[in-house]
């Protein structure tokens, strides 16, 4: 695998709008994720990342600081890049920068086919699974474990 470079661009930047590339490529084209759900205000103040392989943006991520946590969302790679573990990079830097900052709570709702990719950082699963973008999702944090529990 190529060198991967992970970073945290500002919103509207040459990279970021990469990033907003790619995640219309992954939700809206692939996943048929409605265009209008897609972007939102939370865009203009969440912290963006990048990780960049062969002059490219390969992945994405968002963190939006929210009072009970930071929320970890719009995660998307590259189709030729999955699998590699660009995705794991990026959510570990994306966290290790906030925890630097003092954020020591992460949330994020995942595809409830990517449990696993999200368990394996430590996340675990609670309440009913829902849908978002036409898809089920699960809610998912990395604190407060032992009451997290699953509704079905």
């Amino acid at each position: 695998m190529s060198d991967i470079i992970i970073l945290s661009v500002p919103v509207f930047s040459t990279l970021s709008n990469a990033a907003f590339a790619l995640r219309k490529e992954v939700f809206v084209w692939e996943q048929k994720v409605p265009e209008e759900e897609e972007l939102d205000s939370y865009d203009l103040t969440a912290i963006h990342y990048v990780a960049v392989a062969e002059g490219n943006v390969v992945a994405t991520l968002r963190l939006i600081t929210q009072p009970e946590h930071m929320k970890i969302g719009r995660v998307a790679v590259h189709q030729a890049w999955r699998g590699k573990g660009v995705a794991r990079k990026l959510i570990e830097r994306a966290m290790a920068d906030a925890r630097a900052k003092g954020q020591e709570r992460f949330y994020l709702t995942a595809q409830s086919d990517k449990l696993g990719l999200y368990e394996k950082l430590g996340f675990v699963a609670f309440g009913p699974e829902f849908m978002d973008g036409g898809m089920p999702h699960r809610a998912m944090r990395d604190y407060d474990k032992a009451s997290a529990t699953l509704i079905d």
